[in-house]
């Protein structure tokens, strides 16, 4: 890095003027103004407390100075010593400078030399020297921390060089030659602008041979993320999916699919031609979609499985290839040594898509809970080779369209010469380089501590969310009035006094510290997958289901409820958007931008909700900007009445038991989606609405949300009259009509004034 780019440069000095020398405070007061003259930031503390709090919350800390002796000590130096361990818990790369003076030097031992970088003897050397060696330490640690391509990039951009090649804004120029491309261009900035680069620029590599620094970047996030090789993508896991099934299987081969499943996987499906049998996940009281248990993954179940596949011919033809989620959209997540072990006598491949969970790695909570688990070099490799997609822009730092496909090479390996070809036929020939490189500076900041520390932030706030949401529960409970609760384990095992304590009375080191903490048991009541084995399945705690009064752990509903979109269309109006919403939850995702600010927000504004529901507010002031908004259906409605009237809709409508019995059961297969997908092409579909529907072949796959998984795939009969599918998607339709303003979210399917619509295949 060129040394004109370095600004904002920043150090942290630890000096207690008390215990010290007015020649030592005069000393650091020079060294403050020699540093500023190098344009570098100073904050200065006087004690180890403060001192922990700028480490723990200010990032842009690239060097810390640090006076040796305290006033607070007695002659221990207890306050360098923490002020050490803070530092070194969060990074062992940011630069340790010592100061000492006089005979100070001789209190050092081995362990405290070993973590500083340099001793500083502050009336040996000027100032002006020392400031030097700050400045060069923070420079060395800038060149040691940013990842291959960016440093290329930011190399490159420093030459100006003019450009005569694409791009056509040629670094932002073109956008300063209109008064709307100069708005853009200001917006934007310049650096984001000049980094847009074309693949004609031949020092930068290229991302479809892998070449250069972009080859040296997909290497370096390899070896974070514990793979054999990876590939970044700046399509999404969408596009990662898509390119390992094609790699992996082709027309007429057998694969074991996940029933819950990304739409990807179905494009994969219809874009491969391969047979799939489906894998069906468990369900629990609260519509939740978990596991495919372990006993449903061992060589008897999947053949059993394959024997009642109709579209599967040669019952004795061996899968190829098996995806499952992992974790879940609710946070479930796999024991994943186990699911190798099981599946290992019935697949070659195993691809875990993990899009929602590419922090796993980076902290021992969820140990041996994903794919790219243990270290590469202990992986046997007679086992399968696995594949995962992480989609680092949804809970790690990457920009939007950034993934990152891993491979760990085990038996029956697709060879990179082949896999490339896939990926060849996804990517972009002109790939966005800020999405590059923003994959592998999410790699750096989660490698070493960082991602321990990251990532336990996170875990740490969403433990005190859930506690803090228990807590007040708790305390309306025994004045017998409500509140929402959390989605897990209601009791803690307490190693200490070896008995049972609430959740919200559990210590918060043991939380975010023990998986057990988190782990599901057969006998345990709180998740609802009764049948599940033991330790197999782990709730991630940064996924945070919130649940709503009215339905009860065996799945009955109770006297009233509230239903969950209208809470979240509560917090929507106070500036509050929230990751998925189902019939009686609502998943909030702690991911490492969450603040305590930001999650005392939820917290006051879930108060404001029971509030107005207790009050009857008027729907009209709380649920839209402006009440003219509000449909005429609910003028002068409270909002508790219109959740009485949505709550008895559910109860009457029996409409929890008919999304499980849709979710639970499969529908028959009639052909491949890939087959059905030649007749979508070909036009030999018509539309049909769903009171219409019975035993109609799909031309296209119906996906509601919730749960957001396919309900039927395409090429699968709707079923006859006694259809779960067709009578779950009647209740919706007429829920919409019903509630405007609160209708459903479904793939594949058309509403025309309130009534539903798919296609078909043309009957014969």
């Amino acid at each position: 890095m060129h040394s004109e780019r370095v600004i904002n440069l920043k150090a942290l000095i630890v000096h207690n003027s008390n215990c010290r020398t007015n020649i030592a405070n005069q000393l650091i007061n020079s060294l403050i103004t020699e540093l500023n003259y190098k344009d570098i930031d100073t904050v200065l503390v006087c004690s180890a407390d403060e001192a922990g709090d700028v480490i723990k919350n200010d990032s842009t800390i690239e060097l810390v100075l640090l006076s040796w002796v305290m006033a607070e000590d007695e002659g221990n130096n207890e306050s360098a010593r923490l002020v050490m361990a803070s530092l070194r818990n969060k990074s062992h790369s940011i630069p340790l400078f010592l100061m000492v003076d006089g005979k100070q030097g001789e209190s050092l031992t081995h362990e405290v030399m070993s973590v500083t970088d340099e001793l500083i003897w502050l009336q040996e050397d000027t100032p002006s020297f020392l400031a030097g060696r700050v400045h060069s330490a923070i420079l060395a640690f800038r060149e040691k921390i940013i990842p291959p391509l960016t440093k290329a990039i930011f190399g490159f951009a420093e030459k100006y060089e003019y450009s005569w090649h694409t791009p056509g804004h040629a670094g932002g120029t073109a956008f300063t030659k209109s008064a709307v491309g100069r708005a853009f261009h200001d917006y934007f900035g310049e650096n984001l602008l000049r980094s847009d680069l074309s693949i004609s620029v031949g020092e930068l590599g290229s991302l479809l041979d892998h070449s250069g620094p972009i080859g040296e970047s997909e290497k370096f996030c390899a070896n974070v993320f514990g793979a054999d090789r990876a590939y970044t993508v700046t399509n999404g896991s969408s596009m990662s999916n898509r390119v390992i099934m094609m790699s992996s299987v082709a027309r007429g081969d057998y694969a074991l699919c996940d029933r819950n499943a990304h739409k990807s996987t179905e494009q994969a499906l219809t874009m491969t031609g391969v047979i799939p049998t489906y894998l069906m996940p468990s369900r629990n009281y609260l519509g939740i979609i978990g596991p495919v248990y372990a006993r449903n993954l061992k060589k008897e179940a999947i053949r059993a499985s394959i024997a009642k596949n109709v579209l599967a011919k040669d019952k004795n033809q061996k899968p190829v290839h098996a995806i499952l989620t992992n974790s879940t959209y609710d946070g479930l997540t796999y024991h994943v040594p186990t699911v190798v072990h099981n599946l290992n006598d019935s697949v070659d491949r195993i691809h875990f898509d993990e899009a929602w969970y590419g922090y796993a790695r980076f902290n021992p909570l969820y140990a041996n809970r994903f794919g790219m688990y243990g270290e590469p070099a202990d992986y046997p490799r007679h086992l399968p080779t696995i594949f995962t997609t992480t989609s680092t822009h949804k809970l790690l730092a990457a920009l939007s369209q950034a993934s990152l496909i891993g491979v760990r090479d085990g038996r029956n390996p697709v060879p990179h010469e082949r896999f490339n070809e896939a990926y060849m036929m996804h990517a972009s020939t002109s790939p966005l380089y800020p999405i590059i490189m923003s994959n592998e500076v999410s790699a750096q900041m989660m490698s070493g501590l960082g991602g321990v520390h990251l990532t336990t932030e996170s875990i740490t706030e969403a433990v005190r969310f859930r506690k803090a949401v228990r807590r007040i529960r708790r305390e309306l409970a025994s004045k017998q009035d409500w509140f929402f609760s959390t989605w897990n384990a209601d009791y803690i095992h307490d190693p200490a006094t070896g008995q049972r304590v609430p959740f919200e009375d559990a210590a918060d080191a043991q939380l975010i510290t023990d998986p057990a903490c988190w782990e599901m048991r057969s006998g345990d009541d709180w998740h609802g997958f009764k049948e599940i084995e033991d330790g197999y399945c782990m709730l991630d705690p940064i996924k945070v289901s919130l649940v709503m009064p009215g339905i009860a752990v065996d799945g009955s509903l109770e006297s009233s409820g509230i239903p969950a979109s209208l809470v979240t269309a509560f917090l929507s109006q106070r500036g509050i958007q929230v990751e998925k919403t189902t019939d009686f939850t609502i998943l909030f995702l702690f991911s490492l931008g969450v603040t305590k600010g930001k999650y005392g927000t939820l917290l006051n504004a879930l108060l404001k909700f029971k509030e107005a529901y207790d009050t009857n507010a008027l729907v009209s002031q709380n649920l839209y900007a402006h009440e003219n908004e509000c449909p005429t259906e609910y003028k002068n409605m409270g909002l508790k009445t219109l959740a009485d009237t949505m709550f008895t809709f559910i109860r009457e409508n029996e409409f929890t038991q008919a999304q499980a019995l849709a979710f639970t059961t499969l529908p028959e297969p009639v052909m491949t989606p890939a087959d059905a997908y030649v007749k979508l092409v070909h036009n030999e579909i018509e539309t049909v609405s769903v009171d219409e529907l019975y035993d109609r072949v799909l031309a296209t796959g119906i996906v509601p949300y919730p749960p957001g998984i396919p309900m039927i795939m395409p090429g699968e009969n709707a079923g006859n009259i006694t259809s779960p599918y067709i009578r779950y998607l009647q209740i919706l339709q007429h829920w919409d009509r019903l509630f405007p303003g609160f209708g459903h979210d479904i793939h594949g399917v058309e509403n025309i004034e309130g009534f539903y619509y798919v296609q078909c295949l043309k009957n014969n």
